[in-house]
């Protein structure tokens, strides 16, 4: 009778919620849901269109041109699903946003599309900075202004560190057709041209990371990279022994990586160079992104002392002493421009001494 009483008093939405226990969402957030889950099937429906696209293209250049190896439903497949189950899973562990889960499923598809070994450099970047990202957060919060809770990277942040190899893992497509191939300069010149720069594009901004991550919470007394002077931590362009060594390590991890699956796909390595050196590459071109990061930080990026929260804080205000830097580039900037000037030298680093087939 208790209950029948109840649903007696009751208003309709408070009888559904006591026949049907849930929480009470208002129609603003209802809508809300339903937008979202409207975007996401709108967002996913042209990106299979797209992936779809790239597969047609493929069987019709195949077709015509007879060289281009097209790309199997298998590839197709994985390239999709994998994907987006790892941006799916960034986005719950609020590794990305809603724009950064977007834009990393069409990087990660362009590059898993491409070339396995594309692929597995990207995830050994992708892990390895979501997780350095949220170590010692507490920590990260008293010296960054701008930290976000759990490092949370946006679509811009994306495209500014996957945008250089998606556009590399193009041309590698329309050069070579989808598939893995051992770099040779001797007999795959442009091909391993391209690997190797998006190689580098991807282990200088995982050297960057990993020089940044770790070294603000490891060092306490960093130097500036123009002047060699103390700065604060946190400051743009301030470099230590421990960032340093840690983007070394950095692009090392991504090199690894990409060996390591060299080793798996490809097929051919009994007749072709050695690929041992990517692993050393790829800590150069960690040190190296790092370097210049710090660099075009220390003099184009602004860093100024709060003197009301003592921290630093990368704009200008009238409670802020100027430490380094102008205000020209934001670190989005800077990281694009550090990964394309390591994609454009590494090639030419490797091409001199790379051993030959």
């Amino acid at each position: 009778s208790g209950i029948f009483s109840k649903l007696y008093n009751s208003s309709p939405e408070q009888i559904i919620y006591l026949l049907f226990p849930m929480p009470l969402y208002s129609w603003d957030d209802l809508y809300k849901q339903y937008v979202k889950m409207i975007t996401n099937i709108i967002v996913l429906s042209i990106l299979i269109c797209i992936s779809l696209s790239f597969w047609i293209v493929s069987m019709t250049a195949s077709t015509y041109y007879g060289s281009l190896r097209p790309i199997s439903p298998c590839r197709w497949l994985f390239s999709i699903l994998i994907p987006l189950m790892i941006a799916s899973r960034g986005f719950k562990k609020k590794s990305l946003d809603h724009g950064g889960a977007i834009g990393g499923l069409l990087v990660g598809f362009i590059l898993t599309v491409a070339n396995y070994s594309f692929f597995t450099a990207l995830l050994m970047f992708f892990i390895t900075s979501s997780k350095l990202t949220k170590w010692k957060g507490e920590v990260k919060k008293k010296i960054d202004s701008e930290y976000k809770e759990g490092g949370q990277r946006n679509w811009v942040q994306v495209f500014c560190n996957g945008g250089v190899p998606t556009e590399l893992a193009l041309l590698y497509m329309i050069e070579n057709g989808p598939g893995e191939i051992p770099i040779d300069f001797s007999k795959q010149y442009t091909a391993s041209w391209m690997c190797l720069s998006l190689l580098g594009a991807l282990a200088s901004c995982a050297g960057d990371t990993w020089a940044s991550e770790i070294g603000t919470v490891m060092s306490h007394e960093p130097r500036l990279i123009t002047t060699w002077e103390k700065v604060p931590v946190g400051t743009n362009g301030g470099v230590t022994a421990v960032g340093l060594i840690s983007s070394l390590l950095g692009g090392t991890s991504v090199g690894v990586a990409y060996f390591v699956s060299q080793l798996i796909f490809v097929n051919d390595l009994d007749i072709s160079a050695p690929q041992w050196p990517v692993i050393v590459f790829g800590g150069i071109a960690g040190l190296l992104g790092s370097m210049i990061d710090s660099y075009l930080g220390a003099t184009m990026q602004y860093s100024g002392l709060d003197t009301r929260s003592g921290m630093v804080v990368h704009h200008q205000t009238e409670d802020t002493k100027h430490i380094s830097g102008k205000p020209i580039l934001d670190n989005n900037a800077v990281n694009l421009f550090s990964s394309v000037v390591v994609a454009l030298l590494l090639p030419g680093l490797a091409w001199g001494v790379w051993p030959r087939g």
